[in-house]
Formats: structure tokens, C-alpha cells, sequence
């Protein structure tokens, strides 16, 4: 039974696949996959689902990946996708192919909410906030930025791709909507560019030199970008800026890692 709010409610995504047959951070903590590291005791995934169980603006939650023996380490999650509480399917080889396969387990006109388990500073406010900006926008996906210098001012020892625009330095919040079934049709455009996703100057120049060279200068509104790709993709692609500096904090490397897990438990014992 969807939750009883005004406006849309979501069905959220978790992408927990592993991108390399290889990677630090798992074998600096000994897991299977990246997904089940923990962060001051909880593993990454759980605290990301515990977030969206707090969201009202989501009903229902389905995880693309961990592999079938690497979800069964973790007797939580197994029971919950065998009780019929979590929903499951297996990664694909790349989080857009996962992204698009757990989509079409779901409704057509339902609005999806994307994110990803490694990040642990997730909390129901942020998902609550962005669902509820989204649904305000005239678009068919809509992303999460935070703006660099709030996060940089929280996180000042934490290395951030920064996206450089002239009303503003953002960065990434592993945060999107889909909220139409058009939108959903990024997919494709996805597949082409996620290995690039650490390179700004190669993201934009997909919209031309000469956005290329209004990038490099500071030219740029981020806006004039959006709408660029808007039109061609014939996709509506608007920004949601989120007032929170944690909303940008994934656990992509072992320094990333040592500092959420000092903060983490930092906090917990003030």
C-alpha cells in the first residue's frame, strides 16, 4: 500500500553492483562486494535503505545487484527480498544496463528515484526534499547537485569532481529522477557516457565545441547546459540543488572511506 502523501510517490532503485572484478576498498575490508562495507558497523547498502524507509515520498524499494552468493552473505537483505519486502534483481554489466532492467520491473507511469549504495550519508530528509523538488520541475529526469563550496566547507579533505559553471561550482549527489516513462528513455544516452562521469570537460564536450570553450572559460550557465542536452536528447533534463553537504558524499575510494567512517563515528559518540 503506497504511503498516504500529496504528489507522486516513488518507487526507489539502488544500484549495488560492483563496477571491476577489482577493487580497493573491498580488499582493504575483506567483503564480497562493495555494497556490504561498513561504515562504523553497518554495511553501506542497509544504511542507504534505512534512509529511504524513513522517505515518505518513496513506497518500495528494489536492488539491482549485489550477485544472487554475494546478497546471501548478508542474512538482513536475503530475508527481505525473500519475505517480498525488498525487491531484487541481479547487476548487469554496467549501472546503466542495471539501472534500465530494474526499471522495467516497474509500472510505466510511476516516478522512479536512482541512487546508489555507496552512499551511507544518505537520510530520508535529503530523499524527501529532491523527490519534492523534482516533482516541481517541467522535466522527464531531474539530478542531484549540491553546490562544492557547502561541500567542500564540511568535507574540506575529501577530493570531489567539480562541475564548473558560471552561476556555480556543483558536484554529483548520485541522485536522479525518472519521471516520466520518455524519461526513462536516457537510458541509452547513460550507457554512453557513465565511464566518463569523473571528466567534466568530456561531458560537456558532448554538446559542442563551442560549449566547450564556454565551459573552459566560465562562460557557461549550468541551466544553457541542461537545455542543450535537453534538446538533444528531445529529453527534459532539469537540476535539483540540494541544501545538504552529505547529499554529495559517495564512498568511491579508501580515503573517502576512512573519512565517512571517522565521522560517522565521531558522531555517534558526541
Amino acid at each position: 500500500m503506497l504511503k498516504e502523501v500529496s504528489g507522486a510517490v516513488f518507487a526507489a532503485i539502488v544500484l549495488a553492483g560492483d563496477r571491476s572484478a577489482r577493487d580497493e576498498l573491498r580488499d582493504h575490508s575483506g567483503v564480497r562486494c562493495k555494497a556490504l562495507i561498513e561504515i562504523d558497523g553497518v554495511p553501506m547498502v542497509r544504511r542507504v535503505l534505512a534512509a529511504l524507509a524513513t522517505a515518505r515520498r518513496v513506497s518500495g524499494v528494489t536492488l539491482a545487484g549485489p550477485s544472487e552468493a554475494d546478497l546471501r552473505t548478508s542474512q538482513p537483505l536475503a530475508d527481505a527480498v525473500d519475505q517480498g519486502s525488498l525487491g531484487w534483481c541481479p547487476p548487469e554489466a554496467t549501472p546503466s544496463t542495471s539501472a534500465c532492467t530494474a526499471m522495467a520491473m516497474l509500472p510505466a507511469d510511476r516516478p522512479v528515484l536512482l541512487t546508489t549504495a555507496d552512499h551511507p550519508l544518505l537520510t530520508g530528509e535529503i530523499v524527501d526534499t529532491f523527490c519534492s523538488a523534482s516533482l516541481e520541475r517541467d522535466a522527464d529526469v531531474t539530478l542531484g547537485l549540491a553546490r562544492y563550496e557547502l561541500v567542500h566547507e564540511a568535507f574540506p579533505d575529501m577530493k570531489k569532481t567539480v562541475l564548473r559553471f558560471r552561476d556555480g561550482d556543483f558536484c554529483g549527489c548520485n541522485l536522479f529522477a525518472f519521471l516520466t516513462p520518455r524519461g526513462r528513455e536516457i537510458a541509452a544516452f547513460w550507457r554512453q557516457i557513465e565511464n566518463q562521469r569523473k571528466k567534466p570537460l568530456r561531458l560537456i564536450g558532448l554538446l559542442g565545441w563551442r560549449a566547450v570553450i564556454r565551459y573552459r572559460l566560465g562562460w557557461l550557465p549550468l541551466d544553457e547546459a541542461l537545455s542543450r542536452l535537453s534538446r538533444r536528447l528531445d529529453i527534459r533534463i532539469r537540476a535539483v540543488i540540494l541544501p545538504y553537504a552529505h547529499a554529495a558524499v559517495d564512498v568511491d575510494t579508501l580515503s573517502d572511506y576512512e573519512l565517512v567512517q571517522a565521522g560517522v563515528a565521531a558522531s555517534r559518540k558526541s
